[in-house]
């Protein structure tokens, strides 16, 4: 690789950290959602599949209600991260596919689950940005592999 790539590689997976660290309840969760928000480019799309007809978010229609989610007391102990993935970088287009896994409270039931997010980045005049990102959770018939992004 290149020092280019090198430092573009660094550089998203450094937004991937962020986007993850921001799904934690507790303190400063609204910071973390901030720094998140600003990640995104204006007009990028989020899409939730899991099992059933696909949700298609704006940034804000996204945002807002996980960030009520994350400090309103309901869910606690709640933190999400990301698990071994693959960074594919071309010029300036690039994504990241990896297994994530999340577990917490909500309403005082403890929960753990596990899935697949594929983000996908556009270079800036600020530096890289989401255009898009969608998951889906494992469920019955459907189970995150083990080396499911390969490298």
């Amino acid at each position: 690789m290149t020092g280019r790539e090198d430092a573009d590689r660094a550089a998203i997976e450094g937004i991937v950290g962020t986007f993850f660290a921001a799904f934690t309840s507790g303190p400063d969760g609204a910071a973390r959602l901030d720094a998140l928000r600003a990640l995104f480019l204006p007009g990028a799309v989020i899409v939730k599949t899991c099992g059933g007809e696909p949700t298609v978010y704006d940034v804000d229609g996204f945002i807002t209600p996980r960030q009520a989610l994350l400090t309103g007391g309901t869910l606690t102990g709640f933190s999400e991260w990301a698990l071994p993935g693959r960074t594919d970088v071309f010029g300036d287009i690039a994504q990241h596919f990896c297994a994530y896994a999340k577990s917490g409270e909500l309403d005082g039931v403890a929960f753990t689950g596990r899935g697949m997010k594929t983000l996908q980045f556009a270079r800036t005049g600020d530096g890289w940005r989401i255009s898009a990102a969608a998951w889906d959770d494992e469920r019955e018939g459907l189970v995150v592999a083990d080396g499911a992004t390969g490298r």
